[in-house]
């Protein structure tokens, strides 16, 4: 019996390698090379884009969260996902979920279509993936929840169908973590992540992630990583393994709160609408149950006036008007200018993303601060907006 996600996030079932000193905190090997004693005398590290001890332990320690035989840790989520790309070839297909974030949106629409991939956007929360699929379909991508509407889909129902049709599915799971959510579990054959956000936990670097459970796709992503130099730096890895840490703590307390801010939210007379997956009246909810531990840290909610969405933000102090997620902070976020700035409008409005709507990633404050903080914030909205 192995041991618990807990315990995975601060150890590997395995010997700690390179670790002759006893170091509680895995080392930062911070350097470009590494000195053969001869011929054929390889120490096992070569050159650090190819790998370094510290990137292989977090990548190893990544792998056994998500439960795949490999885990790739790259210098952004974009970085990543890029990189899987070149898995594809012109003439190649994919399906991919219309409510993405925007800068996976602008990669599949100015990189890939322009490399000769071609992009089929679908409301896969809701429609059938088979009505799309063509002679040259490859891949279906989808992330759930979804950013920033937090549509949900049901990764085992869709990874039965890829799976008869001889498709891969990849899909982002950034938004609940590993620790909430195991997609290869369900059958998916590639996890993204943006380790920025939850594995990283505290908004002091970037990274990103391809985990898989098949050989096949391990090797052909090695080869891509070292051939693109993409790999994540020694000490981005060491923060991101620093972070991992206390993940599970983290996601319980961004839990907690999300769900204490949700519950007011619907209390409030200016708001419309209030996006949490943890609310038993959202859509995803049963779908949720069945395959997550959990519901996460983010919400989205609808106010009934763009005036009274910017006075929101203008306002904010201790929840702060940032860019990004999964950090120890409450952060808010205006998808419309931010996230989702380079997405075409009628794709924006396809997928319900208006100057009405905000989005919160929910740190780990005290929830009475963070209620407190928005009582003041949507009373002086209110001031500003209604007299």
């Amino acid at each position: 019996m192995g041991y618990s996600i807990e315990t995975r996030c601060l150890h590997l079932e395995e010997e700690k390698k390179g670790d002759i000193y006893g170091a509680v905190s895995f080392p930062i090997y911070q350097t470009a090379t590494f000195a053969h004693k001869g011929v054929g005398g390889s120490t096992g590290y070569d050159y650090s884009r190819l790998q370094n001890p510290t990137r292989e332990q977090l990548e190893k320690t990544v792998a056994s969260l998500e439960k795949g035989i490999d885990a790739l840790a790259f210098s952004s989520g974009m970085a990543a996902i890029a990189t899987l790309m070149e898995c594809f070839k012109p003439g190649d297909h994919l399906i991919v979920d219309s409510d993405l974030y925007g800068g996976s949106i602008r990669l599949f629409q100015n990189i890939s279509e322009k490399n000769g991939i071609e992009i089929s956007s679908v409301d896969l929360y809701r429609e059938s993936a088979a009505e799309y699929v063509k002679d040259n379909t490859k891949a279906v991508y989808i992330e759930t929840p979804t950013n920033p509407m937090m549509n949900v889909t049901d990764i085992r129902k869709l990874a039965d169908f890829t799976k008869s049709r001889d498709l891969m599915l990849i899909v982002d799971n950034t938004f609940l973590s590993p620790y909430f959510q195991n997609p290869l579990e369900l059958g998916a054959d590639v996890v993204v992540h943006s380790g920025t956000k939850y594995l990283g936990g505290h908004n002091d670097t970037i990274a990103g992630f391809l985990v898989t459970g098949r050989v096949d796709i391990s090797e052909k992503l090695r080869f891509l990583i070292k051939t693109t130099g993409a790999g994540l730096a020694p000490f981005d890895s060491w923060l991101i393994l620093r972070g991992i840490k206390t993940l599970a703590l983290r996601m319980e307390r961004a839990q907690e709160n999300a769900m204490a801010i949700a519950l007011w939210l619907k209390e409030q007379e200016h708001v419309t609408r209030v996006i949490y997956t943890g609310l038993k009246e959202n859509p995803g909810y049963e779908i949720m149950k069945k395959q997550a531990r959990g519901f996460g840290g983010m919400l989205t909610f609808e106010v009934d006036t763009k005036e009274f969405a910017l006075s929101i933000l203008n306002h904010v102090k201790l929840i702060q008007f940032a860019e990004s997620l999964g950090g120890t902070e409450t952060l808010i976020t205006y998808p419309i200018t931010q996230t989702h700035a380079d997405v075409p409008p009628d794709k924006l409005a396809a997928n319900g993303i208006s100057d009405r709507i905000l989005r919160v990633s929910v740190g780990i404050e005290g929830k009475e601060d963070l209620i407190g903080e928005l009582k003041r914030v949507f009373q002086l909205a209110k001031e500003e907006n209604y007299g």
